[in-house]
């Protein structure tokens, strides 16, 4: 009864192709050298001391498989996080022929419908796996602006 009542979620295809062609570029701003190198840090100015690492998984021809972890620094912290946030696990797949990016995996959770009913076991939003590249969206343009390399600095 009530599902009759709420409109359904639509998929928005237009919004998702953009986060995901900005979520690639963003990524090669981020980890320019992503052909050749395994690994590239970013350290986080905040209290946590958060550094960045994006771990290549996974190379093919036209797709590279990427890990974006935390780990903990040792260097002078500012005041832009709260220590208290910590980065969930993502994995992410990018697939070069159509530069675009894409969540494939948080925290472990890898199989991810597009649309969810409002109300489900596992507590989804409808729109998970949309908010999963907004949130990727949000981390990347957040270390484009306060991210630094910690060889230019030291």
């Amino acid at each position: 009864m009530i599902a009759n009542i709420r409109a359904q979620y639509k998929i928005d295809l237009h919004g998702y192709m953009a986060d995901g062609d900005a979520n690639y570029a963003r990524l090669l701003k981020l980890f320019p050298k992503i052909d050749e190198a395994d690994q590239r840090k970013i350290y986080v100015c905040s209290a946590g001391k958060h550094i960045l690492r994006f771990q290549v998984l996974e190379r093919t021809p036209y797709t590279t498989l990427i890990k974006l972890d935390e780990e903990t620094g040792t260097y002078v912290p500012c005041k832009r996080l709260d220590s208290w946030l910590k980065l969930p696990l993502l994995k992410l797949r990018l697939y070069h022929d159509a530069k675009m990016a894409e969540v494939v995996s948080c925290d472990g959770v890898r199989h991810i419908r597009p649309r969810y009913e409002y109300l489900n076991k596992n507590r989804y939003q409808p729109d998970e796996k949309a908010q999963w590249n907004q949130f990727l969206s949000e981390w990347l343009a957040y270390c484009l602006e306060f991210g630094y390399d910690p060889v230019s600095v030291f």
